[in-house]
């Protein structure tokens, strides 16, 4: 495929898909409390708003013209842990909020690509079977990426939520070198491996469910 082409259809799933988990984290802490991502226009579905130079364009754009393993992310919603009610607990819900979004955004893509199988226009078909099948596969891979108990990834801050203080204060400390071992793990092929497994349970579940 023309990488222009290619581009073009997977730059607008990758980005809604980075846009609405950052957009619902925010959502979440406003609802628990904390305006603070409301207050500084994050709530915004405006990708533009949540671009990391890096994360969101960089890193996506080097591995999709390479062929690896893709992935990216967004800068993150700013939350106030001391606004929300319950700040333990809504920690966890605010972080919990990010995946489950890409979760809802992975089966609307499943539902894409069946409409685009079922649709008499070649054109049709191309556009949203191609980016059903890119817009099914970002969102599961950032909610499972996400899902890992490192922090600052939202899988460790979920994690954070439920263990007691003391266990909860430990992992905290992770959070400085989170990343390192994230790239650490995609460097030594381990990451690939840990992510096959759940991506292949949930894009199964979802294929299933939609009936494809």
């Amino acid at each position: 495929m023309d990488l222009i082409i290619k581009i073009a259809l997977y730059a607008p799933p990758i980005l809604l898909a980075i846009t609405l988990h950052e957009v619902a984290h925010g959502w979440a802490a406003r609802y628990l409390g904390d305006p603070t991502a409301a207050s500084l226009g994050r709530l915004s579905l405006n990708p533009i708003k949540h671009i990391d130079p890096v994360g969101t364009v960089a890193v996506p754009a080097i591995l999709l013209v390479l062929g690896g393993f893709l992935f990216g992310w967004a800068k993150p919603v700013p939350v106030n842990m001391q606004l929300l009610n319950d700040p333990k607990r809504d920690m966890a819900l605010v972080a919990a909020a990010g995946p489950a979004s890409n979760f809802v955004m992975a089966v609307m893509w499943a539902f894409a690509m069946k409409i685009g199988l079922m649709s008499d226009s070649e054109l049709m078909r191309l556009v949203l079977v191609e980016m059903g099948k890119v817009g099914l596969f970002i969102n599961l891979i950032l909610m499972v990426l996400n899902l890992i108990p490192i922090p600052p990834l939202d899988g460790g801050r979920v994690l954070s939520g439920v263990l007691p203080d003391n266990l909860s204060m430990a992992l905290a400390k992770i959070e400085p070198y989170g990343l390192f071992i994230i790239f650490g793990l995609l460097a030594l092929g381990v990451l690939r491996f840990l992510l096959e497994g759940p991506l292949s349970f949930f894009q199964s579940i979802i294929t299933k469910f939609v009936g494809l």
